[in-house]
């Protein structure tokens, strides 16, 4: 019994299902030289063309900036109504900005407006340096960001995306930023706006994703043009609980930009679903040599599962627990879990716990059970 006792908690570590890529050939026709789309909440890729082609991304790098940014700001290292002055470095910054002059100030809501909606370069200067103190420890901050992410194929140079030597990504690593940065729910307050204004009204700001206007469920997220980079864009859009991130890369116009990233989210939810299943009721528990015979169990979140449209039979679950536990139990003991299977394969696992403790029948706790039950009369 202790054997497969050990063996079922050993099995319980195994709890997180993480599904291969799907090679689907030519599923989508893109113009773009590199692609990937992935769903957000599993991570799974649903599509890739060389997606690990390493590139340029231009302004598709704000979207780290825009990560560690949020993160400063959820820390409370940063407020949205913090006033930051440029520096001389910032307002040196050219291509797509917003005209900051040496010492000018804005609000961090603003800079961010200015960073997400018009791609401002020397907005998303101003941001870094505040953030990490300077560009150079802020980059540092983005590479190291990247991989913890499992970017292996990226390398940042500066912020903002201006063409740099050596300033590298690919698709599949822009979809995980991208993913990362959308868990921060506040970015659709911007990646949403189609006009907005800063310096008083001075200064209009126009969204670089035409998208928004016309694709149905988009959430976001950023584009990027440079003579190296091409036209890029990262897209995200949600339909019935399904949300998914369109890369592309490389493109030759910001017009066959927006076309493949809409093929892509086209093919993804006419051809994808996520469900999320019942919780099973589950029975206490036995105990063995305990001061109580059972245990309650709880079961924790439950899943979100993607499905193909393909795919028959539903999903399928499994409860795996001992027949009996030996105390002492104590609260939040993994003691089995819930597996789930689509047509036969794991799509995912989640934990069972004790919801409560159960002391072992000993001399001292058998003595403070009488005087519990003693004291309660």
């Amino acid at each position: 019994m202790k054997k497969l006792l050990c063996l079922l908690l050993a099995l319980t570590l195994l709890l997180i299902f993480v599904p291969t890529p799907i090679a689907l050939g030519d599923a989508v026709e893109l113009t773009a030289p590199s692609a990937v789309l992935m769903e957000a909440s599993t991570g799974r890729v649903l599509f890739e063309k060389d997606a690990h082609a390493v590139r340029p991304c231009a302004s598709i790098t704000k979207v780290m900036t825009l990560c560690l940014t949020f993160e400063a700001i959820d820390s409370g290292r940063l407020a949205l109504t913090d006033t930051l002055p440029a520096s001389a470095h910032a307002a040196s910054m050219g291509g797509s900005d917003i005209w900051l002059k040496e010492g000018e100030a804005m609000t961090v809501d603003d800079l961010i407006k200015a960073a997400v909606i018009m791609s401002a370069n020397d907005a998303a200067v101003v941001l870094a340096e505040n953030v990490a103190g300077s560009e150079e420890a802020f980059v540092q901050r983005m590479n190291e960001k990247a991989a913890a992410l499992g970017m292996a194929d990226t390398v940042f140079k500066n912020c903002n995306g201006l063409d740099e030597a050596g300033h590298v990504t690919s698709a599949y690593d822009v979809a995980l930023m991208s993913r990362e940065l959308i868990g921060h729910k506040q970015i659709f307050d911007y990646t949403l706006t189609w006009i907005d204004y800063v310096r008083n009204g001075e200064t209009q700001l126009v969204n670089t994703n035409k998208l928004i206007r016309s694709y149905n469920g988009i959430t976001g997220l950023k584009t990027g043009t440079t003579s190296q980079a091409g036209s890029c864009i990262t897209a995200t859009a949600e339909r019935d609980g399904l949300s998914l991130i369109a890369v592309i890369l490389g493109a030759d116009s910001t017009d066959h930009r927006f076309q493949d990233a809409a093929a892509l989210l086209d093919y993804g939810f006419a051809n994808w679903a996520v469900t999320t299943p019942e919780s099973p009721a589950l029975e206490p528990l036995p105990v063995t040599g305990g001061l109580e015979d059972s245990v309650a169990l709880q079961v924790g979140e439950m899943p979100k599962i993607l499905l193909q449209s393909t795919e028959t039979g539903g999903v399928e679950q499994t409860v795996e627990l001992p027949e009996s536990l030996p105390a002492p139990v104590r609260k939040g003991d993994v003691v089995g879990r819930v597996r789930y299977t689509v047509n036969g394969e794991d799509a995912a696992a989640v934990e069972i716990t004790a919801a409560a403790d159960v002391e072992a029948v000993t001399f001292s706790a058998a003595l403070r059970y009488l005087l519990g039950c003693f004291f309660s009369w």
